[in-house]
């Protein structure tokens, strides 16, 4: 975060704000891009001078995101609405794409899980573009309006007011380049007597990288008022409670108590790759047995000379019957150094909430149902702990978009519409299982089919039921086995 823009923040708004922790926001970049040089630049020396060397890295705080995003968000993710007009401004069908389509949402909201889980926070902010706002700053409702979702980082997030961890009122930066020069736009999302407004800044660097201020493009008003008790923005946090001070309620990446982890993973791995580097084969020869005729210099096998061989100047046979070639073929100790990697890697994986056997290189063993799902047993409880904050994060942006298609884009849209977010258990379950066993208590009498069908299609209530009343009433066309699997439709 620039400190200028802090700055003007304080000076503005009368807040205290400052850019200590947007400190530990940097650290954790460098981790996730996998080259945090205070410890992956070592400093050695050849006897005459001192140099540097990069250690070698497995970039494990990347693939840590990665692969929490691929649980939390994914292709198989999706929401539900229960009108289906409403539905498709949201998600779109074949012929519209909706605002979801139209954003590229589910693509970029997979990378916004993966920053978040690096960064700690991550948002989606809402504007509209062609859209008709009067003097006052106020929307005129206009069906040619689009809904734009902007995918913000938590180095660019500035909260002003945080309550019960719930961020409310909060500034949003985005790095612009207008002819050629960069401009930082900035949006101040504000509660003004119940009513959030925006508030619109541009700012310049001059040739001295001085932040100062600059006129907005035409047709960005400096002000607008949004009309509505809903914020125009969502934020979204990993599970996992902040031990830094000063957070003014960001969050934390899921591997910041796990740094030491992923500095013991990248050890083992460089000790790996040294060892193979330096356990290169070598032949000791005789200087002797290499010159020529002429005694000119002396003549190597071929052209790996210098990796593979080495001259001795005087004789090897030292009386004990040695020849004057000698092999020497160094120990590279594969099976200790793959034993610490994956040591490294049980040790990160647990302290990043996924088990100790998430990350095994040992393909060739066979485990039980019954071991595997033992095993995922805290990956298990994690995700859902971080599924309860991606999906109030989803129903928060969707209950905003909602509002915003009723009064100002299309009056047909339902703002009171209910929605349900479905996320895919596969990668956390057997679903064919599971779905086994629902199916099994929906015949024993111990699941309502709807139930059934609310799980696993991610309809609601209401349209479970009416499908079950709709399947009852042309039994005559199913088997029985099929009838046993609807149940009674509670």
């Amino acid at each position: 975060m620039n400190s200028a823009i802090i700055d003007f923040m304080n000076k503005t708004y009368g807040c205290t704000l400052d850019t200590e922790y947007y400190n530990h926001i940097k650290e954790w970049r460098d981790w996730w891009i996998g080259f945090c040089e205070p410890f992956h630049r070592v400093q050695v020396s050849d006897g005459k001078k001192k140099k540097s060397r990069d250690m070698y890295t497995m970039k494990m705080a990347k693939k840590v995101c990665e692969d929490w995003a691929s649980i939390l968000i994914n292709d198989k993710t999706s929401v539900k609405i229960d009108d289906e007009h409403s539905e498709r401004f949201i998600v779109g069908d074949t012929e519209n794409g909706g605002v979801f389509g139209s954003n590229n949402f589910w693509d970029e909201a997979n990378g916004l899980m993966e920053r978040m889980m690096w960064s700690g926070t991550a948002a989606i902010v809402i504007r509209l573009k062609n859209a008709s706002v009067d003097s006052n700053g106020v929307f005129r409702p206009d069906p040619d309006t689009r809904i734009d979702l902007n995918y913000i980082d938590a180095d660019m997030i500035v909260p002003l007011t945080c309550d019960n961890g719930i961020i409310t009122e909060a500034a949003f930066c985005s790095e612009l380049c207008i002819h050629g020069s960069e401009r930082i736009y900035l949006e101040v999302h504000r509660l003004e007597k119940g009513e959030y407004i925006i508030e619109n800044y541009l700012f310049k660097a001059d040739s001295e990288n001085v932040i100062c201020r600059d006129d907005l493009p035409d047709g960005v008003p400096p002000i607008i008022r949004t009309g509505a008790d809903k914020p125009w923005f969502a934020i979204c946090k990993p599970a996992t409670v902040n031990p830094f001070p000063k957070n003014n309620g960001l969050g934390c990446a899921v591997f910041c108590n796990a740094i030491d982890n992923l500095k013991g993973v990248d050890l083992a791995y460089n000790n790996f790759n040294s060892d193979i580097y330096l356990g290169q084969k070598k032949v000791f020869l005789s200087k002797s047995i290499m010159a020529d005729m002429t005694g000119a210099e002396p003549i190597a096998p071929d052209d790996v000379h210098q990796q593979l061989f080495c001259y001795v100047t005087e004789g090897l046979d030292d009386g004990t019957g040695k020849p004057l070639v000698q092999e020497h073929n160094p120990d590279l100790r594969i099976k200790d150094n793959t034993d610490a990697v994956q040591a490294q890697l049980d040790y990160l994986s647990f302290k990043v909430g996924f088990g100790t056997k998430h990350y095994q290189f040992n393909s060739g063993s066979i485990v039980t149902a019954t071991q595997y799902t033992g095993d995922k047993q805290e990956l298990l409880q994690n995700a859902h702990k971080h599924f309860i904050h991606v999906e109030a994060f989803l129903y928060g942006l969707l209950k905003t978009l909602l509002w915003i298609g009723h009064n100002y884009i299309d009056s047909e849209v339902r703002a009171d519409a209910k929605i349900s977010v479905v996320f895919d258990q596969s990668p956390l379950i057997d679903e064919n299982a599971e779905r086994m066993r629902d199916l099994q208590e929906v015949r024993d009498g111990l699941m309502a089919a709807y139930e059934y069908r609310v799980k696993w299609y991610g309809e609601t209530e209401e349209t479970a039921k009416a499908m079950i009343r709709e399947i009852s009433s042309s039994e005559d066309s199913y088997s029985d086995d099929e009838l046993m699997s609807f149940g009674d439709g509670g």
